[in-house]
């Protein structure tokens, strides 16, 4: 049968997946039930979750009423249960759960009619003017449509930009926590040479849907049915979509990957609890001439800290500095040298931190400019020495975003505070939010 045979209600779509040009296109427009392929949107904001520090792949979901009595398919999970997110992913992209995709929605968003509101801001933010998303299955639902032109928009965002995760489409089968799954889509993914992903969807409103990508040497396409009358047959016409995209798709061409979402709110950002701290220096004393270095010791046991400014020149510091870092009973360290060494290592042994905290670090003072007026706090420790310990764990747990801070212990009346300061209310915000989903006590802290 050829593509210009078939009859409506029925709409398709292939680009080249590398420019994005639209190689063939029939009622590319026309708003459709999406059914399953819904999933797509749902994966890509948990993908985005845990980019943000939202949400980890390792933490356990419990399983809501809602989300355990959605109809089939479904994984078979129980109101109550506690499951790893790794595996209500694999779920919902290679069995097509609903009830997976479901308890995702709201593990994210706390409840799944907010996270379709979330859902529809980022469909707006990759350009999918037609789509509008009700729940995170696709279920038939009054409303919730979408047309071949946005989810062949939104295969190319998954691929392009959640490369990490895109093999979990091309798996005939997967551990899904509870049992093993099957692909909804093996029978394309074993029938058609350099198939790889990435999602089918039916209901009887919608009729058999199928995202499909495949890669031939350097040429990939991506080719979107809506309205299939069965399987065999939708497969077939994806197929001939394919072929008539390699086609047409020529051998060499730049490769120009999507932009990635713009959102009119800054993004999606959960700012973590934030505390103000007074900075402003009440009295204004003649500074004295500090020496050369300073030797503290800081518990027994440990090595001294070495001090050292990074401009020669004995002008006075702005008050806003003095009131950062001089203030009295305050340590400072920096981690540069200890995440130089760190970086691309295994997970750090408890001793190695401690040989850390005993080797003499020179402490170089960050300029108060460019907005690097905030910081983190990590807990309050009962001695100065238990607090420097979690400061460095957390330095060489936490590298790409902690990087280029500094580590503060100040003393309270209460304990030892530990803080990293020198950071961009942004870079503060993500680093908790990262920190949080590891399960790592954290709050920002900033300028007043």
């Amino acid at each position: 049968m050829s593509v210009s045979a078939i009859a409506a209600p029925y709409a398709a779509m292939v680009i080249d997946a590398r420019s994005g040009e639209v190689l063939h296109s029939r009622n590319a427009d026309t708003r459709l039930h999406p059914a399953s392929l819904t999933k797509m949107m749902t994966l890509y904001i948990v993908f985005e979750a845990v980019k943000n520090g939202e949400i980890s792949l390792d933490t356990n979901v419990r399983i809501s009423r809602n989300a355990a009595s959605e109809p089939p398919s479904k994984l078979g999970l129980r109101a109550g249960q506690r499951i790893k997110l790794r595996y209500l992913i694999r779920a919902a992209a290679v069995k097509s759960a609903n009830d997976a995709a479901t308890a995702l929605g709201e593990a994210i968003e706390g409840s799944e009619a907010k996270f379709a509101r979330r859902m529809n801001r980022t469909a707006r933010a990759l350009g999918m003017s037609n789509t509008t998303f009700k729940n995170a299955h696709g279920l038939t639902e009054n409303g919730h449509m979408s047309t071949a032109r946005d989810m062949t928009t939104l295969g190319r965002h998954l691929l392009y930009d959640y490369p990490q995760y895109y093999n979990l489409f091309s798996r005939r089968s997967t551990h899904a926590g509870i049992k093993t799954v099957s692909n909804t889509n093996r029978r394309l993914l074993a029938a058609y040479r350099g198939a790889d992903g990435i999602k089918t969807g039916y209901t009887r409103a919608a009729g058999f849907n199928l995202v499909a990508s495949a890669e031939r040497g350097s040429e990939r396409v991506i080719a979107t049915v809506f309205g299939g009358r069965s399987t065999a047959s939708r497969n077939a016409k994806v197929a001939e979509l394919l072929d008539l995209g390699f086609r047409r798709a020529p051998s060499r061409v730049a490769l120009r990957k999507p932009s990635p979402p713009q959102y009119n709110d800054n993004g999606l950002r959960k700012a973590g609890k934030t505390v103000r701290v007074v900075t402003a220096v009440s009295k204004s004393l003649r500074p004295m001439l500090r020496p050369a270095h300073i030797e503290k010791p800081i518990a027994p046991a440990v090595a001294p800290v070495v001090v050292a400014e990074t401009t020669p020149d004995a002008t006075p510091p702005a008050p806003e500095t003095t009131a950062i870092v001089a203030t009295a009973r305050t340590i400072e360290y920096d981690i540069q040298s200890a995440l130089i060494e760190a970086r691309g290592a295994a997970p750090v042994p408890e001793t190695a931190v401690d040989e850390a905290l005993d080797t003499p670090q020179v402490v170089t003072r960050l300029s108060t400019s460019g907005g690097r007026h905030w910081g983190i706090n990590v807990g309050r420790y009962p001695s100065r020495y238990a607090a420097e310990k979690v400061l460095l764990k957390t330095a060489l747990t936490e590298m790409s975003t902690l990087d280029g801070t500094l580590r503060k212990v100040v003393r309270g009346n209460r304990g030892f505070e530990a803080n990293f300061v020198g950071m961009t209310r942004e870079t503060a915000d993500l680093a908790c939010r990262r920190l949080q989903a590891r399960q790592i006590a954290c709050f920002t802290i900033g300028p007043s």
